[in-house]
């Protein structure tokens, strides 16, 4: 499918389910929930362009290489495709299934096939990474600052080994790659084992330098890897604002350590079950039980979830513009860059 196509699709598909979901809210009960939020609105919408410029300076830092040249994109470019891409997520079931294919063809030009599917690849790695991390760190808050059972503790601990677990096995992934392992892994499956076996046999190269880069960024590259990491991370804690901020205009005596692990336990539980369009009860399920077990009423989760609901809708909006907007010019490669496939 050429990147026009692809585009040209999405944003269809984006606009209907867009519009689609907002009939179902209620377009007068979109306005009566802004109105309720009040000015605070307005913070609740712009966090979220600072937490997309964090997102794509991580993902600027991931892409540039100071040998190589044609990796030393302008970072609107970036911007733009990180934006539109977390806007294809947000309307597709089962995250990253088209915003990732999207950055990819984006890239594509500039970077050649092999470098732009090892930058999504990786950044998608560090989104997850950082997620990790975000959780481990939420888990030391609980246990400093909240009144906790034991079962709690031991839910806690639980949670902190599945963290520490699934932590290692990205550093791993870091040290060895991991596209290869996958593919072969997929081979033997029954059905589909035939096709991915000739695929993996025409891509071997390609799989192989996907593999390489993520070694090197880890390895060779560690200032970018920790950079790309604590720009991802720091993004994870102004998403807390969010929450913060709608907890004011409700008049709630809400704490930013007690949004942070609110939001820290509502995405901990949208993540379980992730293959509902934009969440859908999953975050409002996890944000009544985050603020029930901290002593907030739980029905505030169902506004806090809805306001939520509206600022996804507000860039979801931004990100499909963005998506309609002129592709950059390539950028000539070195011969050797250009892939052969």
């Amino acid at each position: 499918m050429s990147t026009k196509l692809y585009k040209a699709l999405f944003f269809t598909i984006g606009v209907g389910t867009l519009v689609y979901m907002m009939y179902v809210m209620g377009f007068g009960e979109i306005w009566l929930n802004i109105t309720k939020t009040g000015i605070w609105f307005l913070p609740v919408v712009g966090s979220w362009l600072v937490i997309y410029v964090l997102n794509a300076l991580a993902f600027h830092a991931i892409i540039q290489e100071p040998q190589r040249p044609e990796t030393r994109l302008p970072f609107g470019q970036v911007l733009r495709i990180t934006i539109a891409g977390y806007a294809i997520n947000y309307i597709t079931p089962f995250v990253a299934l088209g915003g990732e294919p999207y950055r990819i063809m984006e890239l594509k030009p500039a970077l050649g096939v092999r470098k732009a599917s090892s930058s999504v690849i990786l950044y998608s790695l560090m989104h997850m990474f950082s997620h990790i991390v975000f959780w481990l760190v939420s888990i030391v808050l609980i246990v400093a600052f909240l009144p906790l059972t034991d079962l709690m503790l031991w839910g806690c601990g639980i949670l902190l080994t599945v963290g520490l677990g699934l932590g290692y096995w990205f550093i791993r992934v870091y040290q060895k790659g991991f596209t290869v392992s996958t593919v072969r892994l997929l081979e033997k499956l029954p059905i589909v084992g035939r096709k991915v076996q000739g695929m993996a046999h025409d891509k071997a190269e390609t799989l192989l330098e996907i593999d390489h880069q993520i070694r090197v960024l880890y390895a060779d590259r560690k200032p970018r890897f920790y950079a790309s990491l604590l720009l991802e991370f720091a993004g994870r804690v102004v998403g807390c604002l969010e929450i913060y901020f709608i907890a004011r205009a409700m008049q709630l005596d809400m704490s930013v350590v007690e949004s942070l692990i609110i939001s820290s336990g509502s995405s901990l539980f949208a993540n379980l079950i992730f293959f509902f369009p934009m969440q859908l009860g999953t975050r409002e399920g996890g944000l009544a039980l985050a603020l029930r077990w901290i002593g907030f009423p739980a029905a505030s989760g169902v506004f806090i979830g809805v306001v939520m609901r509206i600022r996804e809708f507000v860039w979801i909006l931004i990100g499909l513009a963005l998506l309609k907007t002129a592709r950059p010019k390539t950028v000539p490669q070195p011969a050797e860059l250009i892939p052969n496939d």
